[in-house]
């Protein structure tokens, strides 16, 4: 496989596995039997999460509009 793919490959997963713990976590805090210690864990991992997920979908884009203007 070539290294840009490879990369590609990395940064979708990391993306799409940085979704899936997301929901995880909202499957949690739904749960209702999380302590208040777990509770600020997940909340503070999530912000991090979510904060990834909108830089990788803000650089796709930017790459995107730099191959329309090509």
């Amino acid at each position: 496989m070539g290294k840009k793919k490879q990369q590609f490959m990395s940064k979708k997963t990391a993306y799409n596995d940085s979704i899936k713990e997301l929901q995880n976590i909202l499957s949690d805090l739904q749960s209702e039997e999380i302590d208040l210690d777990s509770l600020e864990h997940k909340i503070t991992r999530a912000y991090k999460l979510i904060e990834e997920c909108r830089s990788k979908l803000r650089s796709t884009e930017e790459k995107l509009n730099s191959l329309k203007e090509e």
